[in-house]
């Protein structure tokens, strides 16, 4: 059974590496914003995780620690594609600045 789960890992993750370096460089801010809801899941999922965790092996702290840092990088990604996402947008916005300079 931890065969598969490594296999199904080493999979992810190169398949994962493999799409995003197939991607233009002019598609990553909207694919991530699109992603950023479904990145939220993760979230979830590493919450999930640690409760299990917590739950099964309560004797050893391994599990519980783990989930707690798939929770904190979940978390992480999350957060900083929205502050991405945010930021990309922002140099679409015309600048307020510019925009009363430009209409005296």
């Amino acid at each position: 059974m931890d065969i598969m789960l490594i296999f199904v890992f080493v999979i992810a993750a190169f398949l994962g590496l493999e799409l995003i370096a197939k991607v233009p460089s002019q598609l990553h801010t909207p694919l991530m914003s699109g992603t950023n809801a479904i990145s939220g899941i993760t979230v979830v999922g590493a919450i999930s995780v640690a409760a299990v965790a917590a739950k099964q092996f309560g004797q050893t702290k391994l599990g519980l620690i783990l989930g707690f840092i798939a929770i904190v990088f979940a978390t992480i990604n999350v957060v900083g594609g929205y502050l991405v996402t945010d930021r990309m947008l922002g140099m679409f916005r015309k600048k307020r600045t510019q925009a009363r300079g430009q209409s005296k």
